[in-house]
């Protein structure tokens, strides 16, 4: 893999500033005062936010808490999702800090998964990790680590450890020379205008005739109305990791670099703002 090491960094120590509020739904004790906390764009919700229901609790009473869970504008987060890609769909274009409302009741079942510990995060990130190695290498390199190695993912993530995370992670990003990429490229592609959550295919790196493929080849296959006439208003913005990458950015260079750490490429496709 290209040495980008600066690039995977960056991507790695991204943060939202967010203020989580309580809803006004919640019954308490005593006023709740809001909680402000610097977010890693690569991690979930419900691993970074024990000190956010512990602020809470402290106004609460035993048996009004249930389930925590999150909401923006309406909009119950699904915390499988990472945080990152949660800020892109619904929020990139409003004013920071990311405001985010705390519930302790009333869970939406249609709309999200229970997630009642870390364990269930773990298995989440896991099975994610093994769909993209299946993608890429056909399941080989993931099969070829041991328990222990798949520990070391998880724990560089959940400790938020780059390096501990990359010495592992730096196997699944590597093919051989010779095939130009990985078999196919992990990707989602989101919107919040469909009822559809994402849109996953197959789809190669390089061509049939050996040319590299950009991120508008997959656009232009996956979500033609994404792409910009010449002439015409921006209608959409794609964003990874909260920036529009370059169309011609070459695919298989995105997914070694701007992957999250789940192995997949997470694209939004949300509406240009207009100014």
């Amino acid at each position: 893999m290209a040495d980008d090491k600066d690039v995977l960094r960056d991507v790695w120590f991204g943060r939202i500033p967010a203020c989580f509020t309580l809803s006004p739904e919640e019954t308490t004790e005593r006023e709740a005062e809001p909680y402000y906390l610097l977010l890693p764009r690569v991690s979930y919700l419900t691993l970074v936010t024990d000190k956010v229901k512990k602020h809470f609790l402290k106004v609460m009473k035993a048996e009004d808490v249930e389930e925590m869970w999150f909401e923006y504008e309406g909009t119950p987060l699904k915390w499988h999702y990472p945080i990152g890609v949660l800020f892109d769909l619904h929020a990139s274009n409003t004013a920071l800090p990311w405001s985010v409302s705390v519930h302790f009741k009333n869970f939406p079942e249609h709309d999200l998964l229970h997630c009642t510990s870390n364990s269930v995060i773990e298995a989440h990130f896991m099975s994610s990790i093994k769909e993209a190695d299946a993608l890429k290498h056909k399941s080989q390199v993931i099969n070829d680590m041991q328990k222990k190695d798949h520990k070391q993912l998880w724990m560089g993530l959940q400790n938020d450890k780059f390096d501990q995370f990359w010495a592992m992670n730096r196997k699944l990003m590597e093919y051989p020379t010779e095939e130009g990429g990985f078999r196919y490229i992990p990707f989602r592609i989101y919107q919040t205008t469909s009822d559809r959550p994402f849109i996953q295919k197959l789809f190669r790196p390089v061509s049939a005739e050996g040319h590299t493929l950009t991120l508008g080849d997959l656009l232009k296959e996956m979500f033609p109305s994404s792409i910009c006439v010449e002439d015409e208003p921006k209608r959409f913005q794609v964003m990874v990791h909260g920036i529009e990458p370059l169309l011609e950015t070459p695919l298989q260079w995105l997914s070694e670099h701007l992957s999250h750490p789940d192995n997949f490429l997470h694209i939004s496709v949300i509406p240009a703002p207009s100014d």
